[in-house]
C-alpha cells in the first residue's frame, strides 16, 4: 500500500522527486518497465524515468527485502542492454524505520560480479529538504524528527497554502496515508480534514476500484469492498464510515476479518 502511494507521488510529481534524488531539476520522462523486459520484477514498486543521457531507477520499500540487491543488479543489466550509452542512477528509499541490517546493504556480489546502488533511509534525512516542494511533503513526517506530529502539522499548513485544488487534495491524501507509518490514525485525522481525502485522486481511484469489484454485487457489497480497500490504505474507522455510509460496527467487523486473514 505505502509503496504504491510513493509510486503515485513519483509518477505524478516526478520533477520534485528528481530534484530530490538527483540534486537538480533535470527533466525526465516516464519509462515503461516493459522497455527493459517483458517480465519486470516487482513492477508495482518500480519507478523508471529517463532523459537523453540518464535513466533513473528508484524503488520505495516499506520494509526490508533481501532480494533488493539482486533486483537492482538485474535492472542495471537490463538497462545497459536497452540503453548502453546512458548512465543509470539507482536509488532504494526505505520508508519505515528499522534496525534490520538489510536497509544498509547497497551492493550485490556474486563470484566476480559486483554492483553498487544508492540507499536512502528516510528516518535519517533532514526534514527541511522535504518542505520545499509539494511532491516531497508526504515524506516529511517519515524524516529525521522526534516530533512527527509537529512535522505533520507543518505539512498540513503547507498543504493549505497550495492554491491548485487537485494538487492540494492529492498531497494531503498521500501525506495522511504515509503518516500512518509513524502516527496513530486519530492523530492524523485531527490534522487532516476527511473531505480533502475524499476529493483526492488517490481516494477516487480506490473508490472506483471498489465500485468495479462490487458492480454486480449490489450497493451493500460495493460499500463493503470500498471499506476494505480504505482499511488497507490506513484510513480511520470514522472516515470510512462517513464515506461508505456503513456503521462503525460494520467497519470494525471488516477490520477484524482483514486482521484474521
Amino acid at each position: 500500500m505505502y509503496d504504491n502511494i510513493c509510486k503515485f507521488i513519483a509518477e505524478n510529481y516526478k520533477d520534485d522527486l528528481v530534484t530530490w534524488l538527483l540534486g537538480s531539476p533535470i527533466k525526465l520522462t516516464k519509462l515503461s518497465p516493459t522497455e527493459l523486459s517483458n517480465e519486470p520484477i516487482r513492477a508495482d514498486s518500480l519507478i523508471l524515468l529517463q532523459s537523453n543521457e540518464l535513466v533513473l531507477h528508484s524503488e520505495f520499500q516499506t520494509d526490508p527485502d533481501k532480494e533488493i540487491p539482486f533486483r537492482m543488479t538485474d535492472y542495471r543489466i537490463r538497462g545497459y542492454r536497452r540503453f548502453p550509452e546512458k548512465e543509470m542512477r539507482q536509488v532504494v528509499v526505505y520508508l519505515r524505520k528499522t534496525d534490520s541490517e538489510l536497509v544498509y546493504k547497497n551492493s550485490f556480489k556474486l563470484s566476480k560480479t559486483y554492483h553498487e546502488f544508492e540507499v536512502i533511509r528516510l528516518w535519517e534525512q533532514p526534514t527541511e529538504q522535504f518542505m520545499t516542494l509539494p511532491g516531497l511533503l508526504p515524506f516529511a513526517v517519515l524524516s529525521q524528527t522526534k516530533e512527527p506530529k509537529i512535522v505533520l502539522s507543518q505539512v498540513a499548513k503547507a498543504v493549505e497554502a497550495i492554491t491548485e485544488q487537485k494538487l492540494q487534495r492529492n498531497i494531503a491524501a498521500a501525506s495522511s496515508i504515509l503518516a500512518g507509518l509513524v502516527l496513530e490514525k486519530e492523530v492524523i485525522k485531527k490534522i487532516f480534514r476527511s473531505e480533502i481525502m475524499r476529493e483526492s485522486v488517490i481516494y477516487q481511484e480506490i473508490l472506483e476500484e471498489g465500485k468495479a469489484e462490487g458492480k454486480a454485487e449490489g450497493k451493500a457489497e460495493n460499500a463493503r469492498n470500498v471499506a476494505i480497500n480504505l482499511l488497507r490504505m490506513g484510513m480511520s474507522l470514522q472516515q470510512i464510515a462517513e464515506v461508505t455510509e456503513l456503521s462503525i460496527e460494520q467497519v470494525q467487523d471488516l477490520q477484524k476479518e482483514i486482521q484474521a486473514s
